[in-house]
């Protein structure tokens, strides 16, 4: 696998990982729940599933070579992307979706 389709599919991941929380009830898409996420819910639920998507990209990247060191800039960057992913779920959820 080429580089430039490891890094479409960590990106693909990422959009999905970061519209999850808010498409669905449960916690990380496995454990059920009885109540309603709220907004801290999903805000913990985004930081997981940055780490995870983060620790999948990290591994992709050890297996296409070396290892290439960050700082802080490269982890503002991704969390500001990770965010700016997860927008349409959050306007899905909170803005369209009518609540009972």
């Amino acid at each position: 696998m080429n580089t430039d389709a490891l890094v479409m599919a960590v990106l693909l991941l990422a959009l999905a990982a970061a519209n999850a929380p808010f498409l669905n009830n449960r916690w990380l898409l496995v454990l059920p729940r009885t109540q309603v996420k709220h907004v801290g819910i999903h805000a913990m639920e985004l930081v997981v599933w940055y780490f995870l998507v983060g620790a999948v990209g990290l591994g992709l990247e050890q297996y296409a070579g070396q290892i290439y060191p960050q700082g802080w800039e490269f982890y503002a960057t991704t969390a500001a992307l990770f965010l700016t992913f997860a927008f349409p779920g959050f306007v899905y959820r909170y803005l369209f979706k009518r609540h009972a």
